[in-house]
């Protein structure tokens, strides 16, 4: 490992002559096109630290300033994506479920050739060694990544740090939840297929009776979003009530509810999932998916999903129906890796996903999409925690205690979880009101 000390230097890429730039440029550009690209990763460190070691003395100074964490993140840089707002990284999960910082081999290509056509290397300088290159097989998954500071950058540095320090000897369901968010992450980033909520209720005095059945899904027309909700109230039940769960039928909150019979409530459910099977890959989403795919599959339903996935491929799919769970999603965005399951109306609170009305089949539909939506369009899992929850895993009560093995459950105030909390709790002593001398007059 080299020595740290950062020492202040020209940025390379800040020349005056623009022209000048713009030719050498599309000289290097048209180097790079006609160039093997091999595809796979570096680590940060390794490129950072180690690349400039293994170059002859007077390469080392030009490469170290174009790596310099302020000149990285800055807009001018070499290495800048145009529509990106930042400096672009990856982060990647290895087979050992540890994360490390990346750069991508087309990155490390890019910067020398283009050091070299600046003038800035006389000759190309050498690549890293072979033995750096983390290809796709060393890797479970891998996302982009932006820093629009070098403060971030080096926050982030970290944080993934001692996130790998406290996942060691991790719940193997954990990381089987947090490698399937990283891959949710990932599909929906490619607006691929269709992604589909779906909730039924039923009476609670007898399960078999299915009362409502909602719907909410987005699929891409031309790279745009098009969304669909719905809600069914079948006819024959709609004057059951339950006991113990709340009436809710009437509120549906996104649209208008249809009454149907039995035999249309089946067929409409059917029809639905045919075609939204047509294009391309299915995502079920689902909130505690256990009870709602026995209905799917009930004689009610009789749903044709004769193979469905529950574990998401590797690679990108072009077809097949895979069931989702954003129970699961939000244990691995929490750092629980039991068996608890937070309830839809905790999870959207957490989240920040207002609510209303639950218990309504057509709204748990579409508040569960909005869920999983929240939770795919943010940052990779926990630089997203981190964000959402600053400095609340880890044994944050003794922060000099070690870290390793100290998990990643976030730490939730009794205020966050239930929203009858009242501010003034735990405010003062608590006084005993069974106890007369302890009562105020």
């Amino acid at each position: 490992m080299c020595g740290r000390r950062q020492t202040r230097t020209c940025f390379p890429f800040m020349v005056n002559n623009k022209s000048d730039l713009s030719a050498k440029l599309s000289l290097l550009y048209l180097s790079i096109m006609v160039s093997p690209v091999i595809t796979g990763y570096y680590r940060y460190t390794d490129i950072f630290f180690e690349w400039h070691q293994a170059l002859p003395e007077a390469d080392r100074s030009p490469l170290r300033a174009s790596l310099a964490q302020d000149a990285f993140v800055h807009p001018d840089h070499p290495l800048h994506k145009e529509g990106v707002d930042g400096a672009e990284l990856f982060l990647g999960t290895l087979q050992s479920f540890e994360t490390r910082l990346l750069f991508s081999s087309a990155q490390v290509e890019y910067l020398r050739y283009w050091l070299h056509a600046m003038g800035l290397t006389k000759n190309l300088i050498s690549l890293p060694y072979s033995d750096c290159l983390l290809t796709e097989s060393s890797l479970r998954h891998v996302s982009p990544v932006t820093f629009k500071t070098k403060d971030e950058l080096k926050g982030a540095l970290k944080q993934i740090e001692k996130n790998n320090k406290r996942l060691k000897g991790a719940d193997p369901m954990l990381k089987t939840r947090r490698e399937i968010f990283e891959r949710v992450r990932a599909f929906w980033a490619e607006k691929i297929g269709v992604w589909c909520a779906l909730d039924f209720e039923a009476w609670d005095r007898d399960h078999t009776m299915l009362t409502e059945f909602g719907w909410s899904f987005v699929r891409w027309i031309d790279g745009q979003q098009v969304e669909e909700q719905g809600h069914l109230i079948v006819k024959e039940y709609r004057h059951y009530t339950n006991t113990f769960v709340q009436n809710h039928r009437e509120h549906f909150s996104f649209g208008d509810s249809e009454l149907v019979n039995r035999t249309t409530f089946r067929t409409r459910i059917q029809n639905l999932l045919a075609d939204l099977q047509k294009d391309g890959p299915l995502f079920l989403i689902f909130h505690d998916n256990n009870q709602d795919i026995k209905y799917l599959k009930s004689p009610t339903v009789n749903a044709d999903l004769p193979n469905l996935n529950f574990l998401l491929p590797d690679a990108k799919p072009d077809s097949g129906v895979f069931v989702l769970d954003t129970s699961d999603l939000f244990a691995a965005l929490e750092g629980e890796g039991g068996h608890n399951r937070r309830s839809l109306e905790r999870v959207c609170r957490h989240l920040q996903v207002p609510t209303s009305f639950l218990h309504n089949a057509g709204n748990d539909a579409h508040y569960t999409l909005l869920a999983m939506k929240e939770m795919a369009s943010g940052d990779p899992l926990d630089m997203q925690r981190e964000k959402r929850w600053p400095n609340r895993t880890g044994n944050i009560s003794h922060p000099t205690a070690p870290q390793t093995g100290a998990g990643v459950k976030v730490k939730f105030e009794p205020w966050e979880e239930d929203s009858d909390y009242s501010d003034m709790e735990g405010v003062g002593p608590v006084i005993d009101k069974s106890k007369p001398e302890e009562q105020e007059a």
